[in-house]
């Protein structure tokens, strides 16, 4: 990029050091969660196969922390978490959470996982309808875990689940008891994905503030962002420019509800937009992309960022004229980068500059008219193809990738009901 602009080619804005915030860091660590809030998707069950497989893959690109499972869930998901852990990863450290309950902490103990996030929430909402607990009780249950992790040889950290709905004060507070009780890491959990980044923002400011006086309780900061306003990948890159040092994340942002920050559209904003270092091979991103839909059997959008397959696909003849001019015309980035390649769409809107690149690029000459007519005749096929086109196929193909969904129906819950009762 800066031999371009030596060249007078583009200009990068986000390359002025006014731009940059003063508390952005150097440097992230990726903390995955595709495997557990992921894996929590409406109707994906993965096997312990596909677990293990998508676990290497996250290791091989570079993955700071992989959080394999939830084993508190059933015996034999503390199975699958504990076959994981054992398979050995060569670069991320292997975790899996716990709520504020000994029990929780236990089974993670047994799986034989290295890292630990305890979490429970700070809002007084979830404080009183869900979890019935006073403030004082709350804090005296999270010293006790943190304290029985750590006394058990675990790397702790703490989730304030609700984080963003809480009262600051309550909430530096939770965070404090943590510390005191030994945890590594705080995280800030937008869990219903509840605010906008310049709120993210503030929020972190107010913790670093109350927090950060003190050298004690200046530990690293991860964020935790849900998607439910599409303000996930937002949220976390404001807790970043802030000084958040791990970001979580879901491959293809899949996860509960509208679903988690998107690893790969994360890690792309914070290489090439802020110039941070996240230690993952870009390279490998698609593959890893592809690997994880395949296992949730969960289609990505043609549009999505990054991974989608329109992504780097060019249908205006304007378009794709300028690709053939120079890559950059109508691209960020380099496709190459993220392990994609370029592509272009013949349809009603292909150009005649473009139908003179394939007809070069296959060793035939025509004249100006026969490239005109051929454009012309590729925009009335398009058209034509789209009329044939029926409503009821779509619905029906809708439909299909529907029931890849799998769970239990109600009909199949009360059955099991009857069964049992």
């Amino acid at each position: 990029m800066e031999s371009l602009e030596k060249a007078g080619l583009a200009v990068n804005y986000n390359k002025v050091g006014s731009t940059k915030p003063e508390c952005l860091p150097k440097e992230v660590f990726i903390w995955d969660e595709t495997l557990r809030d992921g894996e929590q998707t409406p109707g994906v069950a993965l096997t312990l196969d596909e677990k293990i497989e998508i676990a290497k893959m996250l290791d091989e690109v570079g993955t700071s922390i992989v959080v394999v499972g939830f084993p508190a869930v059933s015996e034999h998901e503390k199975e699958i978490v504990a076959a994981v852990a054992k398979e050995g990863l060569d670069n991320a450290v292997v975790g899996a959470p716990a709520r504020a309950v000994i029990s929780d902490i236990d089974a993670c103990i047994e799986a034989g996982v290295k890292e630990v996030p305890i979490f429970i929430a700070t809002s007084d909402f979830r404080l009183k309808y869900q979890l019935r607990m006073t403030r004082d009780e709350m804090l005296n249950r999270l010293a006790e875990c943190v304290q029985y992790a750590k006394d058990h040889g675990m790397i702790v950290d703490y989730i304030a689940e609700d984080s963003t709905r809480s009262h600051m004060d309550f909430l530096c507070q939770a965070y404090k008891t943590a510390i005191d009780a030994g945890a590594d890491k705080i995280c800030v959990a937008d869990t219903v994905g509840f605010v906008r980044p310049e709120v993210m923002r503030h929020i972190m400011k107010e913790i670093k503030k109350v927090l950060w006086k003190k050298s004690k309780y200046k530990v690293p900061i991860a964020v935790h962002c849900h998607d439910d306003f599409g303000l996930a990948n937002a949220n976390t890159l404001a807790a970043v420019e802030e000084g958040a040092t791990y970001p979580h994340v879901c491959v293809n942002g899949y996860g509960e509800r509208a679903g988690n920050a998107a690893f790969e559209e994360v890690i792309m904003a914070l290489e090439q937009l802020y110039g941070i270092k996240t230690g993952i091979d870009t390279e490998k991103l698609y593959q890893l992309s592809r690997l994880v839909e395949r296992n949730f059997a969960i289609p990505l959008p043609l549009h999505k960022s990054i991974s989608g397959d329109n992504a780097f696909t060019h249908s205006s003849g304007i378009h794709s004229h300028g690709q053939l001019t120079h890559s950059m015309t109508y691209e960020p980035i380099s496709p190459l980068i993220v392990g994609r390649s370029r592509e272009f769409h013949l349809g009603k809107f292909v150009g005649r500059h473009f139908v003179e690149y394939l007809l070069k690029m296959g060793g035939i000459k025509a004249t100006q008219d026969q490239t005109r007519e051929i454009a012309d005749r590729i925009k009335k096929t398009h058209e034509a193809t789209k009329k044939t086109q029926s409503k009821d196929s779509f619905d029906r193909i809708k439909g299909e990738l529907k029931d890849l969904r799998t769970g239990v129906s109600e009909r199949e819950f009360w059955a099991i009901v009857f069964d049992i009762i």
